[in-house]
């Protein structure tokens, strides 16, 4: 590139060609040039008077871009060079970074001594912008190299990372390389080593999406990660991905840059920005001072005698809270003896005491176990932690990869330490702060997903290694046995919760027995909210806040009253209609009114349907007057389910589409579903309530121009019963055309159980309740009742249905047709 601009430069008629040279800047200068990188050039001029040149540059520029050269480019003077790199830092950091290509040095170099000097932005101000820089940029991606598509360039622990090394080392040491810094004892050889190793990693990765994408492209987008994997040769096995193997590589690349930058620019803050600060040092121990703000060792061979420190220097940053971090020197000291950690130091009861005594600390432990990961310690001392580090899930549901979101459980357990915890997660802080050791809530934590990747049950596996972990610090009979349960049982709480119907005595008991006590429920609990929240914020509202809360309300309730008084069946039927009869004869309706409504609703109506809905939805029956279908809308504010969502009840006669249609129209209103209860009373009357969520997580509340069109809609969808209403298409993002998953479709029939359940995960899509409620009414199936789950990218429903005659399906050919009827009509959809 570099002779075919010199070629068209001298091709050229300049009228002066002593007094104008061309430069080039940027990533172009330092000899970085990509595929479909920008070729960035400065025509340099001695003087601002540029007319003379305007018909040469003109014919150098359009000859460029015709042989297809993308050139970036600006005219400037000495002068002009030097008044805007002093307004604008990406100008001096490019012009440090130039090069002469052709024509006069000496102006060449007059350029660079006037853009250089202590008047155009001195080493103190250039570091400090370059940090404020770096820090904007980092937040951009919340802080975190792992994103899931993150940008090779500029997300953290990305290229950018590395040349705002480079620059500030180049402003301050005037280094033209990273060889020169290891020359000026700035930088070790094994920095050195890692610092090119990866590098050289991250260029092949852009170099690879600029030649995928034929065109500059510096994000890992999904579809992308894959085209990548297999031009580089990463193959699937039994285990993972290929595109897993390749974006933990990244992850670990990243991770190591991010520690790398981490050191070098905390070693230049302290040579440059605190260099002139008078010099305050507390003593800690005879290990361990804190110098101006940041502990450091006070002997360069404090690891290698005593190694326990390694882990003692982040329970004293744990014990006071001042300490803003760890001098460059000791960061450096802990890296290069972090191989002194071996299964001799795993089992020394100093260290295993330390570990412990962490985990207790008062300030800021999320903080310093994601420390002790970022400087290698905590995957050294817990090597199965190790093995997750940068392990994704290629998947829209988890949005960290498993150390992140390991970590994240963690930093959401201390929050609910927190006041403000008490307004989003009320029952989960309350149970929190009585807790008698919390310490083993953050262990089962830290192990709940430490076996993600090894193939077979995770649950598992990751409680035979909080077993061994247990084990190896000391820890009770007791204890070992409450975290290994923990972590085998880390998501029966939310899968029963979204999957079953929790108003049943009978799930109630079952979820209890296997709690067996308040203290197992409440750790549980605990640890259930914490995890959702971390593996996608998204998933926690105010509907799936709800239903945990029920679960963990009613089991609480019968552990009370004890498992062997499970709650009976014909008892719970006739507490909730004496209830509901006593008040709505308070609310003025007499006693044959309410028998007129209930004497149709079936048996099932009552045990799993709340008191507040059974007088709801009587007293919209009694007093509704109109024609057509009755659309009630509610919000729940009591300790049911429902609290937090938006209730819709519709009273019709039945008919074969009225599911399909009324699904088809929640979908047109854009609300989603979450539940459904579906009955049909014995005057062939439907008595079904939907549970709804706006788009955006919340109920539709007290908005009456919404309601009426949600009313207004669904009227119109139902009147239509006998006749399937198409539903509404939408075009798929980027994201969900990538991710397409098998459709899975199962059906089990459970003993003493009178219906049977349908389970179908497949590619989220609007319109997929519409299609299975057209198959269930085309083969005369019932349903009775539905649990809604999106996850990510997939949905996991389930069906409670019935045969025509109301009972379990129990014929292989009904199954069979079903199950291909259901498939055809999503392929259809999912392909649409």
């Amino acid at each position: 590139v570099d002779k075919i601009l010199c070629l068209v430069w001298q091709a050229q008629n300049w009228p002066d060609g002593n007094d104008i040279s061309l430069v080039a800047v940027g990533g172009y200068g330092r000899g970085e040039l990509l595929p479909h990188s920008d070729i960035d050039l400065l025509i340099l001029t001695r003087k601002g008077r540029n007319a003379k040149y305007k018909e040469a540059i003109s014919s150098f520029l359009t000859m460029c871009w015709d042989i297809g050269l993308e050139i970036g480019q600006s005219v400037r003077s000495i002068k002009q060079c030097k008044q805007e790199a002093i307004k604008d830092i990406t100008v001096c950091t490019a012009l440090m970074e130039s090069r002469i290509l052709t024509g006069p040095e000496d102006l060449y170099l007059k350029m660079m001594e006037v853009t250089k000097g202590k008047k155009v932005w001195p080493t103190k101000d250039f570091l400090r912008a370059k940090l404020d820089e770096q820090i904007a940029r980092h937040e951009k991606y919340h802080d975190a190299e792992y994103a899931l598509e993150p940008n090779v360039k500029t997300s953290p622990g990305g290229l950018r990372d590395i040349q705002t090394i480079a620059w500030v080392a180049k402003r301050h040491y005037g280094a033209s390389s990273f060889h020169d810094l290891v020359k000026l004892g700035f930088l070790k050889e094994s920095e050195e080593a890692m610092l090119v190793r990866w590098q050289e990693f991250l260029w092949r990765l852009r170099y690879g999406l600029h030649y995928l994408e034929d065109r500059r492209e510096d994000r890992l987008l999904f579809d992308k990660q894959k085209e990548l994997s297999k031009l580089l040769g990463y193959e699937d096995d039994e285990n993972s991905l290929g595109v897993e193997k390749l974006m933990k590589q990244y992850y670990r690349a990243v991770a190591t840059l991010r520690e790398l930058n981490d050191v070098l620019l905390q070693h230049l803050d302290e040579a440059i920005l605190r260099a002139d600060e008078p010099e305050s040092i507390n003593p800690l121990n005879n290990r361990f001072q804190i110098r101006n703000g940041y502990i450091e060792a006070i002997y360069p061979k404090v690891f290698e005698r005593y190694p326990s420190a390694l882990i003692e220097i982040f329970v004293l940053m744990g014990q006071n809270e001042n300490i803003e971090g760890i001098r460059a020197s000791t960061i450096r000291l802990i890296r290069e003896n972090r191989q002194l950690i071996d299964d001799e130091y795993r089992k020394d009861i100093r260290n295993v005491t330390l570990f412990i005594e962490l985990l207790r600390t008062p300030n800021h432990m999320t903080l310093h176990l994601r420390r002790m990961a970022r400087y290698g310690i905590l995957g050294r001392y817990l090597p199965e932690f190790g093995q997750i580090s940068g392990q994704m899930q290629h998947d829209l549901f988890h949005i960290y990869t498993v150390d992140a979101h390991t970590l994240q459980v963690l930093e959401n357990m201390r929050k609910f330490r927190l006041p403000e915890a008490e307004e989003r997660f009320p029952v989960a802080a309350r149970i929190f702060r009585n807790l008698p050791k919390v310490e083993l809530l953050y262990i089962a934590g830290l192990y709940h997903d430490i076996a993600k990747g090894r193939g077979s049950d995770h649950s598992e596996l990751g409680k035979v290694d909080a077993i061994n972990f247990c084990k190896r610090h000391r820890m009770s009979n007791w204890d070992t046995k409450l975290v290994s349960w923990l972590v085998e049982k880390h998501l029966l709480m939310s899968m029963t919760a979204q999957r079953k119907d929790t108003s049943d005595p009978e799930v109630i008991h079952e979820f209890a027995m296997q709690m067996g006590d308040k203290l197992h429920l409440d750790y549980l609990y605990t640890m259930t909210v914490a995890d959702i929240c971390a593996t996608n914020p998204n998933l926690w509202n105010s509907w799936r806040a709800a239903l945990l809360r029920q679960l963990y309300l009613n089991t609480k309730r019968a552990l009370q009253m004890g498992l062997e008084n499970p709650i009976n069946r014909e008892e719970r039927i006739a507490d909730k209609k004496s209830t509901s009869r006593t008040e709505l004869i308070d609310r003025g309706l007499n006693k044959e009114q309410i028998e007129l409504v209930w004497a149709n609703a079936a048996e099932e109506y009552f045990v799993r349907e709340s008191a507040l809905n059974i007088i709801w939805h009587t007293e919209a029956i009694v007093h509704f007057e109109g024609k057509g279908p009755l659309v009630s809308i509610n919000e729940i504010q009591d300790q049911t389910a429902e609290e937090g969502a938006t209730q819709i009840f519709i009273y019709t006669i039945n008919a074969d589409y009225l599911f399909a249609n009324s699904t088809a129209a929640f979908e047109k209103l854009h609300l989603n579903i979450h539940g459904a209860r579906i009955f049909t009373s014995a005057n062939d009357h439907c008595m079904d309530t939907y549970t709804v969520l706006e788009s955006t997580g919340k109920p539709v509340g007290n908005n009456p121009r919404r309601i009426e069109e949600i009313r207004q809609v669904l009227t119109e969808y139902i009147a239509r019963g006998n006749q399937i209403i198409a539903p509404v298409r939408y075009r798929r993002t980027r994201k969900e055309k990538y991710f397409i998953k098998p459709i899975e479709i199962t059906f089990l029939n459970s003993p003493g159980k009178s219906y049977s359940t349908l389970e179908i995960n497949c590619p989220d899509q609007p319109g997929i309740l519409a299609c299975v409620g057209k198959v269930l009414a085309e083969n005369d199936i019932n349903l009775q009742d539905a649990r809604i789950t999106t996850l990510g990218e997939r949905v996991e429903d389930l069906f409670f249905i019935t045969d025509g005659n109301g009972a379990a399906i129990e014929q292989d050919e009904l199954e069979k047709k079903l199950r291909s009827d259901i498939e055809t009509e999503l392929k259809v959809r999912l392909n649409s």
